[in-house]
């Protein structure tokens, strides 16, 4: 028998020598970190067939969107331009931001004082849109709300900016500051009313902050006025002549030279048997009447665009979106645990990102391990992916033969 001296003088037979390499070899193999398995992710996105039909206006700049489901499409320049008075939705914001309404609620009272008369003279001769006042006059919170959205007045603009900040200056910083807030990276504000022309927005930007407006239901409920009565001005007419024809339920007109006619819109359609909002800003009308060309415009995208749209399921429940497979040979599927239906169109594009946890070498069935996100028109949607199988860690053999 052979032999072999060890350390010491001490004599090992060799085949002892190999059992103990041997024992030795696969406790290392047994002990090793199991090598990860590979996941091989289904493609999730994909675009609708077709392009949506849409009759956007030969001039300025237009945008359209479906609520919660993300933007339709747009038309004209991506730069920033002039506005008008729709300026006076984050003036709105605001003020409710700051000084809060329930549903019901006036709030407190304003009192018209001489300097805010003087404020309406000059914006009188500057043929700007006004509401009559007078020193002494009581306004409540609301009704200033009111004349400054729907006759679109100018000096109560400045009223409601120095009440909340102490001067128009003050004011302007915080609507930056707000616009900062809202993500509305392509707006900037010069004053309260919008009559400056460096108060500059685009179409999608617009469309954002309406949405957040339209969240608020005081702002909602008084775009959905046709008309206000105050008590010096007496009864005057909404701006927004689409409101309650097509659909049309707010928010806000604006008009000028700069900017020529503006209006940035809410309405609700319907889509197989329910109830869909569509957003939109349509910007720099120019042919007389201007603000009635811009109302003209937004309805003739919302008619066109409400029977493009169609509520589809874009992802199945159980829809396989990846596949996990083992050096061992062991495997199972990834599935989504939810149903992804939204309103749709022609165009749309869907674009799914599957974000996994570090995979294991074991997995037990229905296990939590990722997220599909789905990326509809700019919206996305996070679904919980799950196994569907067990996954079982490499077996003696494996381990024994692969070094």
């Amino acid at each position: 028998m052979a032999t072999v001296r060890a350390a010491g003088g001490l004599v090992l037979p060799a085949a002892g020598i190999l059992a103990v390499a041997v024992v030795v070899f696969g406790a290392v193999q047994w002990l090793r970190p199991a090598p990860p398995a590979s996941v091989r992710a289904v493609d999730t996105s994909f675009t609708l067939a077709g392009k949506p039909a849409l009759p956007w206006p030969s001039q300025g700049e237009a945008a359209l969107a479906v609520g919660g489901a993300g933007v339709v499409g747009s038309s004209g320049s991506t730069a920033p331009v002039p506005i008008a008075s729709i300026t006076k939705v984050m003036t709105a914001l605001l003020i409710l931001r700051d000084h809060p309404l329930a549903s019901g609620q006036s709030g407190p009272l304003l009192t018209i004082t001489p300097a805010d008369v003087t404020q309406y003279q000059t914006d009188v001769s500057e043929q700007q849109s006004v509401v009559a006042v007078t020193a002494g006059e009581q306004l409540t919170e609301l009704q200033a709300l009111q004349a400054l959205l729907i006759p679109s007045a100018n000096n109560i603009a400045h009223v409601l900016a120095a009440w909340d900040s102490g001067s128009t200056a003050a004011f302007v910083v915080a609507m930056n500051d707000e616009a900062a807030t809202f993500g509305l990276t392509h707006t900037h504000f010069v004053s309260p009313s919008g009559f400056a022309s460096g108060s500059v927005s685009t179409p999608e930007d617009l469309i954002r902050l309406g949405q957040i407006a339209m969240a608020n239901p005081v702002f909602a409920s008084i775009v959905g006025m046709p008309a206000v009565t105050l008590p010096v001005a007496g009864t005057l007419q909404n701006y927004d002549y689409n409101l309650g024809h097509g659909g049309f339920v707010g928010i806000k007109t604006g008009s000028d030279g700069h900017a020529g006619g503006c209006f940035l819109f809410e309405a609700k359609v319907s889509v197989a048997g329910g109830t869909a909002t569509v957003d939109g800003a349509v910007l720099g009308q120019q042919a007389a009447p201007i603000i009635q060309s811009a109302l003209n415009a937004s309805s003739t995208l919302v008619q066109a665009l409400a029977p493009q749209l169609t509520d589809r399921q874009l992802i199945h429940r159980g829809e396989q979106v990846a596949q996990v497979v083992t050096p061992w040979g062991a495997r199972t599927t990834v599935v989504a645990t939810q149903a992804l239906s939204a309103l749709a169109w022609p165009g749309l594009d869907l674009k799914g990102h599957l974000h996994l946890d570090r995979i294991g070498s074991t997995l037990r069935r229905g296990q939590r391990v990722g997220t599909l996100d789905v990326d509809v028109a700019g919206t996305t949607h996070a679904i919980p992916v799950v196994t569907t199988g067990a996954v079982r860690g490499p077996g003696l053999g494996f381990k024994l033969g692969n070094i």
